[in-house]
Order: C-alpha cells, then structure tokens, then sequence
C-alpha cells in the first residue's frame, strides 16, 4: 500500500438534575447536615465542569484543541502495520505536522491506493482511534462506501446536493470531522468534483471553515502499478525497505492520470 468558568451547553441542565434532589433532602436535616449536602453538590459541581469528566465519560465531545499522542501513533503504526514502511513515515509525518499546527491552511486529505487486503482499511481505522476513543463509531466520523451510498448514476444530482450537505452540516458542527471515502476508483466523477472544493484553500465557504477536518480516500486504483515496481526491485537485487516514496510517487502519478477509470 502506498500513501500518497463555562460549562458545556448540555453540562448546566444536567448538574441542576443532580444537585437540584440533593438540596431536597437537605431542607428535612440539621444545619450541619445542610452544610454537608451543599458542599457535595458544589463538589459534583466543580467536578463535571472539567471538560476531562464531562467529555468522555458522559458525552462525546468535539475537542478540536485536543492533542495528538504522537507517541501512541507512531507504535501502532510500527507495531500493527507489517512491511509497510512507507505508509508508516508518510501518515506519521502527515498526522502530527497537521494535528500540531494551530491554523492549518488547509484539510488534511490521505489517499491510500492498493489492492484489496494490503491494509487501507485498517489503517484509517487506526488513524480514527488515534484522534476519537470511540473510533469508527463516534459520531464525528462518516464513512462512505461508492457502491453502498452512490449505487446509481441516474441519482448522481441528489448525491452530489446530499453529500455536500452532510459534510458541510457536520463540520459546523465539528471542526474536527474525519470523512472517510471508499472505493473511490468507483466513485462517479460528478461526486469528486462535489468533494473538491473542500479540500482547497478556502479560509471557509458560506461560513464554514473545513480547515481542519480530515479526508481519508481509499482506493484500489494503482494496486498493479505499486506490485510491478515492488517486482522490479526484488528482480534488481533491492530490499523491500530501500524503496523510497519518491519511487512510487512518479510511477502512481503517471499511471493513475492515465487511467480513465481511476478518477
């Protein structure tokens, strides 16, 4: 594979839910008793006002100002992603120079070309645990399959409308939204050229700054091209781990342009 002091909104009603029976009960006990009960409500107070209680452990939240564990990436990629040393440099240098950077001039976009079973999949699957606890299942995650959700080029209109409403409407909502596209040698070009205005160097459109949202595309697309030169190495007498990006990055470049079908 080759990888070319105020508390949250919903946080005040829920702290009048908990405090509001402790003070209650404190109107039948003595003075002291009273005293106890108001400090634990101040205590519970004080507690869940701390984005770490709050965020996480009631509710998912969109921390945009969350750091990355540069630490925890680097050994999954080396631990769990075997024989592929290229994608391993290219998404660690990626994700922690666009993760660190306040005010990214743009998105962050990833596209990981290979045949089936060389490890996209997985690796996006790690890219989202590294960033949400809840990984593919958080809600600031979309993932599109092309011949699940854009199966008929009679609707490609209604997709492209839909799809730019779906990314436009979650990143207001969360700055920091990862959108997943699979199968993108599948995609019908009308929906590419819907994604692309995204991806540029637009400060925002209507409003919405996608700066620091992520794109990852997956696609099969280039899978012989990446075996071929895999192939004329081995035949050269080159190891595995000599093969540069720039090796690949001319052969992906010219083969995938030339192809039609791998918009």
């Amino acid at each position: 594979m080759a990888a070319v002091g105020r508390s949250a909104p919903g946080t005040r009603l829920l702290l009048v839910l908990l405090a509001a029976p402790l003070l209650h009960v404190a109107v039948c006990l003595e003075p002291i008793s009273m005293g106890i009960a108001i400090a634990a409500a101040s205590a519970i107070t004080g507690y869940m006002s701390f984005p770490e209680f709050y965020c996480g452990r009631l509710v998912e939240c969109c921390r945009v100002d969350k750091p990355l564990n540069s630490t925890a990436l680097q050994a999954d990629l080396k631990e769990n992603l075997f024989g592929q040393h290229l994608a391993q440099e290219v998404i660690y240098r990626a994700m922690t120079g666009f993760m660190s950077t306040e005010n990214p001039k743009k998105p962050l976009a990833l596209s990981l070309h290979g045949w089936t079973g060389t490890g996209k999949n997985f690796v996006s699957k790690m890219i989202v645990e590294n960033i949400y606890e809840l990984g593919m299942q958080s809600k600031f995650v979309h993932l599109f399959v092309s011949t699940v959700h854009f199966p008929h080029n009679s609707l490609i209109p209604l997709y492209k409308d839909q799809l730019q409403s779906w990314i436009r409407g979650n990143t207001s909502r969360c700055a920091r939204s990862i959108f997943i596209f699979d199968e993108m040698d599948k995609l019908h070009p009308g929906l590419i050229d819907a994604i692309k205005p995204f991806l540029d160097y637009y400060e925002h459109i209507d409003g919405v700054s996608y700066r620091k949202a992520i794109f990852i595309f997956l696609s099969n697309a280039g899978g012989d091209l990446i075996n071929r030169q895999m192939l004329d190495f081995w035949n050269s007498g080159k190891k595995r781990e000599d093969l540069q990006l720039k090796d690949m990055e001319n052969v992906l470049s010219v083969g995938l342009f030339n192809n039609n079908n791998s918009e």
